[in-house]
């Protein structure tokens, strides 16, 4: 009996859905996706890379930058995936496998992509020299010929120096009483090598403070779109239509009259 009963309940359900414009089968929700973009351009994989090895040691990060050094001749001949992997097998020199997963993991959210626009900016503010796709800044004077270091660092000392960030990469020097030059240039490029060279006997003679900061002088025009956010777009249908409940009505009615001890 209690099994009749059950079998009766369910068609008439089946009926009062059938009967409702607002049922289950009238139903269908559309799915609406969204991408979150970023206000700045993509940046390139080498210099987040870098970024990611420099939370590892400041050593890491200019012992990585020694073998980088003019990587980027590689990118215009292979295509991006060989230059990623490139990029992945120098920094597997001063990363253990599971560093190694992780930098893959940092590189496909952009996690660093921010930080490399940081000094991006900064570098805007100088601002750059007309032409140079590298320049160094010796106490508010810049340059971007490695033959005019000399006679800028002459009178450097007579002018204040300037002031360095919490995140700034700086090559590994004792003696801090000297002057210092900053570094704007791309990671990789041949005019980084060409300045790097100078500057880094430099400072390993410890006659300047050298300081690298990212900056690329032609950014792409890709967009970054941002991971881990989510977008819900809510659409209520305010139109009334009229609807005719007397089927419907009727259907309670015989629910009432076959359980008239349950409680709709």
């Amino acid at each position: 009996m209690a099994a009749a009963a059950a079998v009766v309940a369910a068609t008439l359900l089946l009926l009062l859905l059938s009967a409702s414009p607002h049922g289950a089968a009238a139903s269908s929700p559309r799915a609406v996706s969204a991408r979150l973009a970023a206000k700045w351009p993509g940046t390139p994989l080498l210099l987040e890379a870098s970024e990611f090895i420099a939370e590892e040691g400041n050593e890491k990060f200019w012992q990585f930058l020694e073998t980088v050094r003019e990587l980027t001749i590689y990118k215009h001949g292979d295509s991006e995936r060989s230059y990623y992997n490139l990029i992945l097998k120098k920094a597997g020199q001063f990363l253990s496998n599971l560093q190694i997963n992780l930098l893959k993991f940092a590189l496909s959210i952009k996690a660093y992509s921010p930080t490399v626009q940081m000094f991006q900016q900064i570098a805007a503010d100088e601002p750059p020299p007309k032409g140079c796709s590298a320049f160094v800044v010796i106490h508010g004077k810049n340059i971007c010929k490695t033959n005019e270091l000399k006679k800028l660092l002459k009178k450097a000392e007579e002018r204040p120096k300037p002031y360095l960030f919490k995140g700034d990469h700086k090559f590994p020097t004792l003696n801090e009483n000297v002057p210092v030059v900053i570094l704007y240039a791309e990671m990789g490029t041949k005019d980084f090598g060409t300045f790097h060279k100078v500057l880094s006997e430099k400072a390993q003679k410890e006659e300047i403070v050298y300081i690298l900061r990212h900056y690329v002088q032609k950014p792409t025009s890709k967009k970054i779109y941002l991971s881990g956010y989510g977008v819900e777009l809510a659409i209520k249908n305010t139109e009334y239509k009229a609807v005719d409940d007397s089927q419907v009505k009727g259907i309670f009615l015989n629910l009432l009259w076959v359980f008239p001890d349950r409680h709709l």
